[in-house]
């Protein structure tokens, strides 16, 4: 299984159309080139994921005209697309921070929203709602689990996409540059704990001034780096073997030790 990410450079001169349309040939082109079965975007690169100024100007409902792009090129592609993140406007009011994920026949496979909000009670954090469900992607090689950005700080989220299958973390993130060794202490933390493969897609360039840590990596169910980007636009392109997960866990069975419903310390 070959897994190509784009990390988008996000340049704030550049209008949200226009760079729709450069990331939907960008998938095209690299699916070809790459002869890959799995592309991924970063998080709300359309907006640029500390524009919180264009996040109710620029939020689009789920079927909205990235849906419509990102539908077409894995189409186009004939490609699995984790399509990153948009700011989704529900019929009801509220904007989501929400993960769209493809087919190659060009049809919706699971549209998630974020679980954990960044901004500790400012930006994302009170100008989006959080999301309540985890979600899993099955593919023919293995089962995708989606995460975004901030829940990668959350472990027992993880954990849940364990639960539900999950073999394979697909990390979609803008993530700042002055946090980049927590990105890549964490991407590699949550590879090892759940012995899974850890997909993170970043991007480059500054997002409303935030310089962004870019360093999109991918890593093995045991924490080796299998491929890491620099700082600015870049395409990781790994062969993954999806069968390492279940010899990983069969040759340390770690996840078997689990103990839940441990009871609370008395007092």
């Amino acid at each position: 299984m070959r897994a190509s990410l784009i990390q988008i450079a996000v340049d704030e001169g550049e209008s949200v159309n226009s760079r729709r349309t450069r990331v939907s040939s960008l998938v095209r082109d690299v699916a070809s080139r790459e002869r890959a079965d799995l592309v991924v975007l970063p998080e709300l690169w359309t907006t640029g994921a500390f524009a919180y100024e264009s996040f109710a100007s620029e939020a689009e409902p789920l079927e909205g005209p990235t849906y419509e792009a990102m539908a077409k090129a894995a189409s186009d592609a004939g490609v699995w697309l984790h399509a990153g993140s948009i700011p989704e406007r529900d019929p009801e009011g509220p904007l989501y921070n929400t993960s769209l994920v493809f087919s190659p026949d060009g049809q919706l496979a699971a549209a998630y929203r974020k679980i954990h909000r960044f901004g500790f009670d400012q930006g994302e954090a009170v100008m989006m709602a959080a999301g309540s469900e985890l979600a899993t992607v099955r593919t023919p090689d293995t089962t995708l689990g989606l995460a975004t950005c901030y829940d990668l700080r959350f472990p027992e989220l993880f954990r849940g996409l364990v639960d539900a299958g999950a073999e394979m973390f697909v990390v979609s993130a803008g993530w700042p540059a002055r946090r980049r060794e927590h990105w890549l202490l964490f991407a590699k933390a949550r590879a090892v704990e759940d012995q899974v493969y850890v997909l993170a897609c970043g991007t480059g360039g500054s997002h409303a001034g935030v310089p962004q840590a870019g360093h999109s990596v991918v890593v093995d169910p045991w924490g080796e780096v299998l491929a890491e980007a620099g700082d600015g636009e870049e395409v990781l392109t790994v062969e993954l073997d999806p069968a390492k997960v279940a010899a990983t866990r069969e040759q340390f069975p770690a996840l078997k030790d689990r103990l839940l419903g441990l009871a609370a310390p008395r007092r």
